[in-house]
Parts: structure tokens; C-alpha cells; sequence
């Protein structure tokens, strides 16, 4: 690789990987903007809007229960259908939502676009995009490339929310320079979301056409059915606990307990999110050492260790510290995981996989915002944060001692 192109190195496959896997990288990295400035503009939107603390639960519970019924509808039916137009749905839904939920200004019809548009508010992907986007990748590559791709994607996706979590200051500038009502400047930003949809469906016209898979696929899963199951399961016990802290909420924190700007939470994230996907980089060349498993519990467990430290900390310089050193650790497992799930059943199944495993935690992690909305209204500030944590912990010693002995096609455990 040359120095040129070395800093641009994340939008191009890693070797032994189909050459068309860039098109789901860019547009992965484009969403991850979105993703970065949403989850931390909206808290402070939805304030400006005068709604309370619990609205922003629910509206982060609308999205995840919303993402969930999508990836439900693509494994029972995405493997009778063309990824490619199913993508391309998808991003035009994502430009749909950016309008729709830019201009409304009502309890009721921002939860309806919520639940059935692609916003997300936390820190991972969890739209009706993973799924798919998951299964195109999963075909490209094999064994250790596979994880190698699956590693780049996310750290596409992690830095590009970082950028993205800087650019939630800019209403707030616009609204100083320019004299424009920072609630109108907000508004903005949700169309700056509707405009990359569109150039998301751009991309995915550009992928090559792929027929569905046959009679084969029309049983969504076989023979890995028990797997995927008991992946499945202990997935929405993590996801359940992640979603009580999404970026949104941890934003929200950040302002009741330290006073947070949208400046000042959107550097932290910046940075957060720096960490978050410049440690992926290790993913790869970690889990060809002490396997994809291993790589996805020993790197998690001293990261929910940190976030439970954070809630009894009143010292802001070390709250921050510590909530960034989970931050380099946290994200260690989703490329792993993602490349572990593929990696474990049949390449006919892996659409399926991909979307009954997302399933469930939408489904789990849906219910915890509102829970921990609930939790920041009352007044339990650190709540959250050691609960999460804790079940964190849980998670990652039931899924060592359920898949310690089931080795991925790859060749590590």
C-alpha cells in the first residue's frame, strides 16, 4: 500500500476479498456520519421540541423495535428476493426518514417514523441495513479475509460516526453565525440526513446483480438452527444492555451530570469513537491468535469493568477517562462476532443468521431506553451505567461457556 493511499486504505477490501465489498464500505462509512450526529443531536432536538427526558427512551425504544420487525421481515423473506433491491429499499427509506422526522414536530408521528424509518441512536448499527449488508459481505470473503472485512467494515462505520458525532456542534453554529433559530439549524441536519440516503441508494445501484438463493434458502435455517438460537439468545442479553446506554442516553447523562454542550458531548464522542474504531484494527490480527471467541469476551469484560467504575466516579477528568478506555475495548467484538455468526453456518443460511440474530437484540435492546430513560428522570444517574455493565459481564461468561467448544469454518474457536 502506498502512503496515498494508506489514510483512505478502510474504503477498499482487505486481500482475497471480491473488489465490489468497497461499495458496502463507502456507504457504510456515509450512514456512520448519520449515525454519529444523530445520537448525540437527539436528545437536545427532542428537548427543543419540549419534550422531557422519557420521550427520548421512547423514541430510542421506537427506533430499536422498529429495526427489529424489518430484520424479522428480511430473514423470513430476504432470501427469496435480491439483496441489491432490498438495499436499495433501504436506503430510500433512510432518505424518507430524514424528511419525514426533520419536519415533524408531534409526540405521535415522530414515534411512527421512528419505528418504521432507519434512525439510530446508539453507538452500533442496528438498522434493517446490518442484515443485509452483513450477508453481502459474508459472501465475499472467507475464513480469516472474512473477519479481516468484517473488521474493516466496522472500523468504516466507527470512524465515520466519530466524524459524524463533531459535526452535532454545527447547528449550534449556524445558529450563532448565521442567525438562524437553532431549532430550524436542527431541522437541517435531519435533511443532511435524507441527502445521504440518496447517495447510499447511488452506491448500492453501482453492486452487481445476484439472483436469490433457491430452494435451498427457502427454509431459513437448518442445519445450524440450534446455533444460531443460542446465539441469538445470549446476543439480546448484550443488546439489552447496551441499549441501556445508546449514545442518545449517554449523551443525556452527560448533560444532566456534568453540564454537557452539544459541543462539548460531540468532541467526546469524537474521540470515544476514535478509540472505538481504531481498536478494531486489532480485531483481526488478535482473534488469529487467541480466536474469534476469545477475542470477543476478554476484550469486553474490562470494558463493562470501566463503564460500572464511571458511575461512582464524581471527578470529571476520570469519569471521561475511563468511559474513553472502555470505548477502546468495547467495539473489539463486533467484527469478531459478526464473523464468528457467519462462520458457524452454512453459507445458505447466512442471510438468516444474520437477521435472527439481530433480531432478538432489537427486541431486547428496544425495551431498555425507555427503561433507562425512566431511570435519568427519577433521578438514578448511575443506574444505567452499572446495570448495563453488569449484565455485560453476564453475557460474556455464559457465551464462553456455551460456544468454547464449536470452532468457526475458519479455523479458530
Amino acid at each position: 500500500m502506498t502512503p496515498a493511499r494508506a489514510p483512505l486504505s478502510i474504503l477498499f477490501p482487505p486481500p482475497g476479498v471480491d473488489r465490489s465489498a468497497w461499495l458496502l464500505l463507502a456507504a457504510r462509512s456515509l450512514r456512520g456520519i448519520c449515525d454519529g450526529f444523530v445520537a448525540v443531536l437527539l436528545p437536545a432536538y427532542l428537548l427543543a421540541l419540549g419534550f422531557g427526558k422519557l420521550t427520548v427512551g421512547l423514541i430510542g425504544t421506537a427506533t430499536l423495535l422498529g429495526s427489529a420487525v424489518a430484520t424479522i421481515v428480511v430473514g423470513l423473506l430476504g432470501s427469496r428476493y435480491p439483496q441489491r433491491a432490498l438495499l436499495l429499499f433501504a436506503a430510500a427509506l433512510m432518505a424518507a426518514t430524514g424528511l419525514a422526522f426533520g419536519s415533524l414536530s408531534s409526540l405521535w408521528p415522530l414515534l411512527l417514523v421512528a419505528f418504521v424509518g432507519t434512525l439510530n441512536p446508539s453507538s452500533g448499527d442496528v438498522s434493517l441495513f446490518l442484515p443485509l449488508e452483513h450477508a453481502r459481505l459474508a459472501e465475499s470473503a472467507k475464513g480469516d479475509a472474512r473477519t479481516a472485512l468484517f473488521a474493516r467494515y466496522s472500523l468504516a462505520g466507527g470512524l465515520s460516526a466519530a466524524l459524524g458525532a463533531l459535526l452535532a456542534a454545527l447547528p449550534d453554529w449556524i445558529a450563532a453565525h448565521a442567525k438562524v433559530p437553532g431549532l430550524l439549524a436542527m431541522r437541517g441536519m435531519f435533511v443532511a440526513y435524507a441527502i445521504t440516503g440518496f447517495a447510499v441508494f447511488l452506491l448500492y445501484l453501482r453492486l452487481p446483480k445476484r439472483e436469490p438463493h433457491t430452494a435451498a434458502a427457502r427454509a431459513p435455517l437448518g442445519p445450524s438452527r440450534g446455533i444460531v438460537i443460542r446465539l441469538a439468545l445470549l446476543f439480546s442479553v448484550d443488546a439489552f444492555a447496551g441499549g441501556l446506554l445508546v449514545n442518545s442516553l449517554l449523551t443525556l447523562w452527560l448533560i444532566q451530570r456534568f453540564g454537557f454542550s452539544l459541543a462539548t458531548a460531540g468532541q467526546f464522542f469524537f474521540w470515544s469513537g476514535l478509540l472505538s474504531a481504531g481498536s478494531q484494527l486489532a480485531a483481526a490480527p488478535i482473534a488469529r491468535r487467541i480466536g474469534l471467541l476469545n477475542t470477543m469476551v476478554f476484550t469486553h469484560i474490562p470494558s463493562s469493568v470501566c463503564l460500572i467504575a464511571a458511575a461512582f466516579t464524581s471527578s470529571l477528568p476520570l469519569t471521561l477517562m475511563l468511559l474513553l478506555f472502555r470505548s477502546a475495548l468495547s467495539q473489539l467484538d463486533v467484527p469478531t462476532r459478526s464473523a464468528y455468526v457467519m462462520a458457524v453456518v452454512t453459507p445458505p443460511e447466512r442471510p438468516a443468521a444474520a437477521s435472527f440474530t439481530a433480531v432478538p437484540r432489537s427486541l431486547a435492546a428496544a425495551i431498555a431506553p425507555t427503561i433507562a430513560g425512566g431511570m435519568l428522570g427519577a433521578g438514578w444517574l448511575g443506574a444505567p451505567l452499572v446495570a448495563c455493565g453488569m449484565l455485560k459481564i453476564a453475557y460474556d461468561l455464559a457465551v464462553l461457556a456455551a460456544f468454547r467448544r464449536i470452532r468457526p469454518d475458519g479455523g479458530s474457536s
